[in-house]
């Protein structure tokens, strides 16, 4: 405010030293006649005095009115903070935790994708060499663990960046054509899976038609709270358009804009209940499957999968016209 009072200062002095000067002039003018280019010149200097004044009158008080919505945003922002809502002060600060926490999954994603190839390699070894039962289980026991493992990374990471995991950027192309929260669909897995374990007793087939079942009650109750999320969402941030830009209604802004924050939070939520049914399946699997089969069933999702990568290289590496 020193500033504003030190301009407000500088411009009452600026006007009373024209107007000296001005009347100085007249009084020049009062000994000679007043011909119309000196009197009409004069005028001039009077109007830009006086334009002159009103500008810097504007700008002090636009000033004035700046700091005062500052101060109220500030407040509000303080508000939130103490409800417990973190809103970074920087926009490049928030983007750089976002992205190194998205850094840090891809580069744990690549070690535990490594780790899963090695794994497989021993299945397939195990396999082709007729390997006894036992040597198997410990073998499928080790890859089902791995795979607890992902979930737990990703579940990790979903706290740190839930969107990058949500979209799917740490996996291929083709791979992301598949991707349903973060994941395959495990209705899906066991369409493709069926087809691969001939042959089934009724009772093993019985056990996969039914947790297939499930699973897809399952995903369509998920699907269907997503959508509902996305359009509740929508809603409160279609419900803020008009008062994002007065400062009248900042804490009314502010408080939508929280409710936006609570809902994206859900988000996470999502993805850890989609990869729970994803282990759930894993184990339920395994329940029904013999030993050999399991080893047959995690063999061939891994060879599905390394057709998709395959699939996206073949995909990028095309020839263009």
């Amino acid at each position: 405010m020193a500033d504003m009072t030190d301009s407000s200062t500088d411009g009452d002095t600026d006007e009373k030293n024209m107007r000296f000067q001005s009347d100085q002039s007249l009084a020049e003018l009062g000994d000679r006649p007043r011909d119309q280019k000196s009197l009409r010149r004069l005028a001039q200097n009077r109007e830009a005095a006086r334009k002159s004044r009103l500008r810097k009158k504007a700008y002090v008080q636009q000033l004035e009115s700046s700091r005062i919505k500052l101060t109220q945003l500030e407040q509000e922002l303080q508000r939130a903070r103490q409800q417990g809502i973190f809103i970074s002060s920087t926009g490049d600060q928030s983007q750089s935790i976002s992205s190194n926490g998205a850094l840090a999954f891809d580069v744990e994603y690549a070690r535990w994708l490594d780790e899963q190839n090695k794994r497989i390699s021993e299945l397939r070894g195990a396999v082709n060499s007729h390997a006894g039962d036992a040597e198997l289980r410990i073998i499928i026991d080790g890859i089902l663990a791995h795979y607890e493992e992902i979930f737990r990374i990703k579940n990790d990471a979903a706290k740190t960046d839930v969107f990058h995991i949500l979209s799917g950027m740490w996996i291929t192309p083709a791979e992301r054509c598949f991707l349903w929260l973060g994941g395959f669909r495990s209705s899906e897995l066991l369409k493709l899976l069926i087809n691969q374990l001939d042959p089934l007793s009724e009772h093993q087939l019985l056990g996969i038609t039914n947790l297939q079942q499930s699973s897809q009650q399952a995903e369509d109750a998920l699907s269907q709270g997503m959508d509902a999320l996305q359009q509740s969402l929508a809603d409160t941030l279609a419900g803020s358009l008009n008062t994002s830009t007065s400062s009248g209604n900042v804490a009314n802004y502010m408080g939508q804009m929280a409710m936006a924050m609570g809902k994206l939070g859900t988000l996470e939520g999502f993805i850890h209940q989609a990869d729970n049914l994803r282990q759930h399946t894993f184990q339920q699997l395994h329940r029904i499957l013999t030993t050999r089969q399991s080893a047959r069933a995690l063999l061939a999702i891994n060879d599905y999968n390394s057709r998709l990568r395959a699939l996206s290289s073949l995909w990028l590496a095309r020839p263009r016209e």
